[in-house]
């Protein structure tokens, strides 16, 4: 028997920010006192690795001598500590684990070894046996985790019991109806009574034979609301609205979709359903000829138009795609894997639509996450760790996949105890010429290409269409997936490749529903042989693997002439690509597994969708007492006698207050296209209200930009779920035409969240009115909603989730022409555009177009500085917030009511102007509200706000959930230049000297990279290690050599992987650089070729890992050496920082001087520098220490607004002795045309040009 060996690694005290948060965190949620001290040491059992590897790997792999302690087989524990070890169910996806034994298979050029990793807490002090288990079960998630045993096991390996025959439902098609509903309820089905019975008729009537278990579940999971919309395709038979003031627009509402259904279907009536409401308002647009811009095809990937996109001046046609998806329920009770693949099944929407998507929105809802652990619903998790592991799961999975979050906002209402909302929207771009949507024929191949099938997401689809229930926490653990963004990352960059994007004729992703969904949709007529799909372990039976969920996978409808090839380019992408079925003339789906059709059922029963269902509907009147327009916020309002303390709680209000420390765990920058940042102005705290950005063209510029928004106030849609939808569209065009887009233009995308509907018909009453009052906007704006997803299923026992349609607006724009919300300058005049009202409290929609279309026209002439939609919070939010980002003031020059400045006035507009364009709105109504200062207060009412007191008030209400301040210290930073220059070039001289970029599992950087070289006049070669199998890896480094032996430059390019964390692509890069092989050519173009090396974020802590950097060589570090650590903060910073050139010694920086300030984007969990006092002492002597992070003076900083990562002595870069090799935090890379606009400051270091002029 092999032997399993374990290894214990603890980070030294002093860096141990993970176990002094967890430390605070049960200290004050769980209110245990006695709590005095806590250690956090990862376990690693490993079985298939000798002596030589082990030793090898201990010291880089596992561990990094200069900031962890390591432990061999045992740990002590002192007699007042406890320990306990937590630890993945098997089967789940362990990415910890996968990256150590990816690791450990790049030394052994073998099988990977198998690792097998735990969590163990140790915790000090007096506690009780009962506060004991208390902290075990804060920390132990049963839906994903366990407690692990504290023994070593003799064997690592997982004894999967012989899969079964697949049973079949004997004497199923006899049951009677008693028999048929307990049967239903045993095997636990989503699938109602009257679906349960159609299919018993369906068996007996025409198959004539008892279905099989994989057939049930097959069914139950087509059917499933999540993949089908059950409930949004119900007949709604009675509709009743009540008479009442308000319900008056609704009763009209609905006889204009009357009305519209004439128009469309005339003779050919279909059954009223809520899906055809929300639909309508398009079909009649686009009748109309409104809608021209719509990509029309069978394969329905996301939303997509046909775009004209500018490169370098030169229009082409391409296909933007956009798409929201909620993961609810898997959030609900597995909050960082929910919502790390709520991004995940987002991305791969538009993505199997072959399109590149390139920036992402996140919205969500959630319970007050300040609620006490102790006031946690039974069957619940608690809020603030749902809100914060979910937060950690969807920057995750972003943040390593290489995908911008443009626009992140959490909406608390206690309704969303129910049930959590994580809901994801994503956009994607490729030019049209590049998608060949074709029609699946018989002898058509599918492949499926990506990552391996597992148990996670067994019954995913089902379980997100169930009310959610207290047993929920311990029955539903397998529903929920498990991630893998770098396998996603390599299927975008094998779609982004022409050859293939035109090979495909038809792709479906795997999300709900697995095999039987991603390839059961694709051609009426499959034969799909189980027996073929790629597995993560043995002992998958028929069932499983027809409807498990795993992530990160694709099916591809393929010619069958083209198969070799397709295969061939996705193992160049590090892919597996497999062969798994066959499209049949039959209309059959028919799956075999070890030789027996387990499935095998007609297409049209398929696509029947089960029985109709049907519903009544009864509207309820809003209540005009309730009126939301006639409100402001109870703490206001308590307060308005004294009107800075009432513009003070405004601003504390959970819904108006900073959020901040949740949006900077998002990396807003990668893929230098964000044309507006998170947070605007100088100090980086005016909020944007749209996510924008440019484009991604692969070679040259471009000056289109897309924009999307979001709208919803769940206070207002508990009101009047119609005025409700109805604003939350009016709040994301509002914002649109905000940033400079036009309303005209723009297409929406629904999301609708709703209890569980049931029976009962005022229930029904609130989606119907919602998708209404979607329908009435679409109508009077003149644009669609082309798209959308529902969930159905808010539901806790006898809780629910507030009505929710949540409205997504997308617009195309020109770069250039996007403004930003803070305040630009003083002596500004500042306008206010109410937006006009009827009697039942909707806009006036012809004063609506007269405004919206005179404030594009002014912006798009350069007229308007900056804007601001109203809100929740008034006209009090918005100038607040207008003022922060440059801590601009301002002075109302008139008497303001109180109250009006609190009225949360949807769709109205703020603007800054020069005083002299006041008279160019004079056809159109406004007020003068006042004119900018310098001086940083808030003039109003013979009162003043100081600018400073308000950002204390905003910051505050979330700050203990998520941070952005840590303990100050008084300590200066050494402030130390260096003006020698190394001004030795290349000996040989090249035009364009060759880049060698390597992409490793986690890399996410490299295009941004590869474009600032080839910009600068190099050549840049992107080179994927693939590791697939051992041969791979040994075909890769030999090649990795051969590249180095023909480049003049190595750069290392950013990455991530699960937030910067042991796993992290630093560590992959490391392990492979130290083979001998390509060492030694590493070592030959810095000793014998004048080389230069350059390591950003991710390879900057690869360079310094392997002694490149301070030392110049590749050699083992000791506890002597510096490193890169956990940011003090705890967590991921995706923010701007002033960068000082303080040493000019290196190559790279021969095109700055001394003293230059840069603005750059830093993007990284694990960017702290730390040296010893004697370490930094010679950095500083030698000029290695190339820039440092300032203040606005230029003062290096330990303060976390300027030093966002805590680095003693504020290091930022640092280099080899003789400059040559760089490395640095900071993103150089991410520049360009219109890139950061709300930031000010000179982004461009003139790197990549330095870099490559040392060859010239």
């Amino acid at each position: 028997m092999k032997e399993v060996r374990r290894i214990f690694v603890q980070r030294k005290a002093e860096l141990d920010i993970e176990a002094t948060n967890l430390l605070k965190d049960i200290k004050e949620n769980l209110l245990i006192d006695s709590l005095k001290d806590l250690k956090i040491i990862y376990r690693y059992d490993i079985e298939d690795i000798d002596e030589e590897t082990y030793l090898k790997a201990r010291n880089t792999i596992f561990s990094e001598p200069p900031v962890d302690m390591v432990f061999d087989e045992e740990i002590t524990i002192d007699k007042d500590e406890k320990i306990f070890a937590a630890e993945f169910l098997p089967g789940q996806y362990d990415q910890r684990a996968d990256f150590v034994s990816q690791c450990l298979q790049l030394l052994t050029c073998k099988e990977k070894p198998t690792v097998r990793v735990a969590k163990v807490i140790i915790v000090k002090g007096n506690i009780s046996d009962e506060e004991f288990k208390k902290i075990k079960s804060y920390c132990i998630n049963p839906v994903d985790s366990r407690e692990s045993a504290l023994e070593k096991p003799t064997s690592l390996k997982m004894e999967f019991a012989s899969p079964q025959q697949i049973e079949y439902l004997e004497g199923f098609i006899n049951c009677n109806e008693e028999e048929l509903e307990a049967l239903r309820k045993e095997l636990g089905l989503a699938m109602n009574y009257d679906d349960f019975k159609f299919c018993q008729d369906y068996f007996k009537n025409e198959e004539k034979r008892d279905p099989s278990i994989t057939e049930i579940r097959v069914l139950d999971t087509y059917w499933s609301d999540h993949c089908r919309h059950t409930t949004f395709l119900t007949n709604i038979k009675n509709i009743k609205i009540e008479d009442g003031e308000f319900t008056v627009p609704i009763k009209e509402a609905y006889e204009e979709y009357l009305a519209g259904r004439e128009k469309i279907y005339g003779e050919n009536k279909k059954s009223i359903t809520l899906m055809d409401i929300a639909l309508m308002g398009m079909k009649e647009l686009k009748k109309l000829g409104k809608l021209d811009d719509l990509e029309e095809s069978d394969e329905i990937n996301a939303c997509s138009i046909i775009v004209n996109v500018d490169v370098d001046g030169k229009d082409e046609e391409w296909l933007i795609m956009f798409k929201n998806e909620t993961h609810n329920h898997p959030t609900e009770i597995e909050p960082f894997g929910g919502a790390h693949t709520c991004l995940g099944g987002a991305i791969r929407d538009p993505l199997s639509g072959r399109s590149y998507v390139y920036q992402a929105m996140r919205i969500t809802g959630s319970g007050d996450p300040r609620t006490l652990v102790k006031d946690t619903l039974p069957g619940k998790l608690p809020q603030r760790k749902i809100t914060i592991e979910a937060a950690q799961g969807y920057s995750s999975y972003g943040n390593q996949i290489g995908l911008t979050t443009g626009h992140v906002a959490e909406i608390y209402d206690e309704g969303y105890v129910a049930k959590r909302m994580e809901l994801g929207a994503v956009i994607s771009a490729i030019p049209r010429e590049n998608v060949l949507r074709g029609v699946p024929e018989e002898g058509d191949i599918i492949i499926i290409l990506g990552g391996r099938t597992g148990r996670d997401g067994c019954g995913g689809a089902t379980g997100s269409s169930r009310e959610h229930t207290e047993e929920s926490l311990t029955s539903c653990g397998a529903e929920v997936q498990k991630g893998n963004p770098p396998i996603e990352r390599h299927i975008q960059r094998l779609f982004r490749n022409p050859k293939v994007s035109k090979m495909i004729k038809r792709c479906n992703d795997f999300g709900a529903g697995g095999v039987s969904v991603a390839i059961g949709e694709l051609a009426d007529g499959l034969k799909i042989n189980l027996d073929l799909v790629p597995t993560k372990y043995e002992g998958l039976d028929g069932t499983e693997l027809a409807i498990s969920e795993s992530q990160e996978r694709m099916a591809v409808v393929i010619e069958k002439d083209k198969v070799n090839e397709f295969i061939a380019l996705a193992e160049e992408e590090n892919l597996e690509a497999t062969v798994v079925a066959e499209v049949t003339s039959e209309k059959r789906l028919t799956m075999f597994w070890k030789g027996n059709a387990i499935v095998d059922i007609s297409r049209a029963f398929l696509n029947s969708n089960g029985a109709v269902h049907y519903a009544d509907v009864h509207v309820v009147n809003p209540e005009a007492k309730d009126n939301y327009f006639n409100t402001i916020l109870p703490e206001v309002k308590e307060k308005l006698e004294d009107i800075k303390e009432a513009w003070l709680a405004n601003l504390k209000d959970l819904n108006i207050c900073s959020q901040k420390g949740l949006v900077e765990m998002f990396d807003s920058t990668i893929g230098a296209g964000t044309v507006l940042l998170p947070y605007g102005g100088k100090y980086q705290l005016t909020p944007a209200e749209c996510m924008v950005a440019k484009v991604p063209v692969l070679e040259g510029d471009t000056n289109t930009a897309t924009i999307m928004s979001h709208g919803y106030n769940p206070k207002m849609s508990r009101w009047s779920p119609f005025h409700g939808a109805v604003y939350a569209m009016i709040e994301a065009a509002a914002k649109v035409v905000a940033v400079g887009g036009d309303y005209k233009t723009i297409r929406f995308t629904l999301q609708e969240y709703f209890e569980r509907l049931g029976e009962d018909p005022k229930r029904w009453g609130k989606p119907f009115s919602a998708v209404l009052g979607a329908y009435l906007v679409q109508k009077r704006l003149g644009t669609g909603s082309i798209g959308g997803k529902d969930s159905m299923s808010g539901t806790f026992e006898d809780l629910d989730v507030p009505p929710t349609l949540t409205a997504f607006a997308v617009n195309v724009a020109k770069a250039d022409k996007i403004i930003s919300p803070e305040f630009k300058k003083a002596n500004s005049t500042v306008i206010y555009i109410p937006l006009k009202r009827d009697k039942y409290e909707l806009p006036d929609f012809d004063e609506l177009d007269k405004v919206y279309s005179k404030v594009t026209e002014l912006i798009q002439k350069g007229k308007v500085l900056s804007a601001h939609t109203i809100r929740l919070g008034g006209i009090a939010e918005a100038i607040s917030k207008m003022s922060f980002g440059n801590k601009i003031g301002m002075i109302f020059t008139a008497e303001m009511d109180k109250e009006a400045l609190f009225e949360p006035n949807y769709g109205s507009l703020i603007l800054e102007i020069n005083k002299a364009d006041e008279n160019l709105f004079d056809d159109i109504s406004y007020i003068v509200l006042g004119q900018t200062q310098e001086s940083p207060y808030i003039k109003l009412n013979n009162k003043e706000i100081a600018i400073e007191e308000m950002i204390g008030a905003w910051t505050e209400t979330l700050e203990k959930v998520f941070p952005t301040k840590v303990e100050t210290t008084n300590v200066k930073p050494i402030s130390k230049t260096y003006s020698i220059r190394n001004i030795e070039k290349a000996k040989v001289k090249i035009a364009k000297p060759r880049v060698i970029i390597p992409l490793f599992p986690g890399t996410n950087a490299e295009y941004e990279t590869q474009k600032a070289f080839e910009n600068a006049g190099g050549i840049g070669n992107i080179f994927v290690f693939k590791n697939l199998t051992p041969s791979h890896i040994e075909d890769s480094i030999n090649r990795l050599a051969e590249e180095i032996n023909n480049s003049q430059i190595i750069a290392l390019p950013g990455g991530y992987n699960a937030g910067d964390k042991l796993e992290g692509s630093g560590r992959f890069i490391v392990t492979v650089f130290k083979n001998p092989k390509v060492k030694e050519a590493v070592m030959n173009l810095l000793n014998k070729r004048d080389g230069l090396i350059l390591g950003i974020g991710s390879g900057f802590q690869a360079l310094i890992k392997l002694g490149l950097v301070p030392y110049g060589e590749i050699r083992d570090i000791d506890n002597s050496s510096p490193t890169l650590t956990f940011n003090t903060l705890g967590r991921t910073v995706s923010t701007m920082v002033t960068t000082k050139i303080v040493s000019v010694k290196s190559p790279w920086f021969a095109n700055v001087e001394l003293g230059d300030l840069h603005t750059i984007a830093v993007a990284h969990g694990e960017g702290r520098f730390v040296a010893d006092e004697e370490m930094m002492n010679s950095l500083f002597e030698n000029g290695q220490v190339a820039s440092q992070y300032v203040d606005f003076e230029g003062n290096p900083s330990y303060d976390i607004a300027y030093n966002p990562n805590g680095s003693m002595n504020a290091i930022e870069a640092i280099t080899s002795p003789d400059g040559r090799i760089l490395g640095k935090m900071g993103h150089s890379e991410r520049i360009g045309s219109n890139v950061a606009k709300n930031i000010v400051g000179e982004k461009n270091q003139k790197l990549f040009k330095a870099g490559i002029d040392y060859f010239a």
